[in-house]
């Protein structure tokens, strides 16, 4: 609402932000589904997913919050560190997020300017304790409901909030400028011409010429790309977010399949064994409805195939409930091209069970 008057936003009401949400009254609504909205800075346009407050609802982060470049912690100045706030922190570094802009929330409730300096060193030291930079990440003392209401005090905070994203949030880096990726879906042959593998160009750029690695469930094997094709037109080069087909040098149909990836070479490595930090769907989710033990064998989706896994829960878990999210070792019966911060579902007789995003490869 703030931005909007600056020509720089769309207002949206907060109880069209928390669709899906349980709407108490106009201003303590609670969040459940991750909701988008976009807005303007002076210099930026920020696409920004409300991830809830709820410890229940932590599962967002892992399932639908796409790949984030940053984020604001909200903090009540009331409350100070709540265990959620934890939690939140704790998960924001396992699914790679460097940089935590800090909102602290209510401060017009809070009379005692000490007050604020022990909540903000409580969450500077949170912070610190998870490899954030608690010294240097903005705190931003605010206060959402009278900006709302077009109190100027509390307005010029928000717009403070706008400028700390700004400047501390680094510019990601495209995903056109990443070493080129591709994971195939199909694969099909081209008589007198060759084999040629279709898929989505996931980063970077593959010209025709150049030498790319199939990897995945076989040994790694170089090739080289002879034609790039979109739309039955041949292309010089395929970039992030086109659908092509690339033609192989020297690729027979059978020495390629689905689930493999086509890669710069030296850019990713195949892997069997990773920890993953999991949300385990619930019931109403279309998940389980009992829960599951060490040794569990489901399938995980990755990129674009099932590949069947075996689950080793930490010390100490006897069981998972549907609901809950651990963290748990897998191992795939077959190597395929993983890196961390890469998410995955998890599926049993093709129905998905659960997300996960991989936090650590270990072989």
């Amino acid at each position: 609402k703030v931005q909007s008057k600056q020509k720089l936003a769309k207002e949206i009401k907060y109880a069209d932000i928390a669709k899906g949400g349980t709407v108490r009254d106009e201003t303590k609504t609670v969040t459940i589904a991750a909701a988008h909205v976009e807005y303007e800075s002076k210099n930026r346009h920020y696409a920004h997913v409300d991830c809830p407050g709820h410890a229940d609802y932590i599962k967002n982060m892992i399932t639908g919050a796409a790949q984030m470049d940053g984020a604001i912690l909200v903090v009540s100045a009331l409350d100070s560190v709540m265990p959620q706030t934890r939690e939140h922190v704790l998960l924001a570094r396992q699914v790679g997020l460097n940089y935590l802009v800090v909102f602290l929330n209510k401060c017009d409730a809070v009379d005692d300017p000490e007050m604020l300096d022990l909540v903000e060193m409580e969450v500077r030291e949170l912070l610190s304790k998870y490899n954030f930079n608690g010294d240097n990440a903005p705190v931003v003392r605010g206060a959402s409901l009278p900006a709302l209401q077009g109190d100027p005090k509390w307005e010029a905070k928000i717009g403070e909030l706008l400028e700390a994203l700004d400047t501390y949030i680094p510019e990601p880096e495209r995903a056109i400028d990443k070493p080129f990726l591709m994971a195939i879906e199909d694969v099909f042959s081209i008589k007198g011409r060759g084999t040629v593998a279709t898929g989505r160009i996931e980063r970077g750029v593959v010209k025709v010429g150049e030498e790319v690695e199939i990897i995945g469930f076989k040994d790694t094997r170089k090739t080289v790309v002879t034609g790039v094709e979109m739309f039955r037109k041949l292309l010089d080069q395929g970039i992030a977010g086109d659908n092509v087909g690339c033609l192989l040098r020297g690729v027979e149909k059978d020495d390629i399949e689905r689930g493999q990836v086509l890669a710069k070479p030296g850019s990713i490595t195949p892997h069997t064994h990773f920890k993953g930090e999991v949300y385990v769907l619930k019931k109403e989710e279309g998940g389980r409805h009992t829960p599951f033990f060490t040794n569990y064998r489901p399938q995980f989706y990755i990129r674009t195939t099932d590949v069947t896994g075996t689950v080793k829960l930490p010390e100490g878990v006897k069981m998972v409930m549907p609901g809950d999210n651990i963290t748990m070792d897998i191992e795939l019966i077959a190597p395929v091209a993983l890196e961390e911060q890469m998410r995955f579902a998890i599926r049993e007789g093709g129905k998905t069970v659960g997300a996960g995003i991989v936090t650590k490869i270990l072989k």
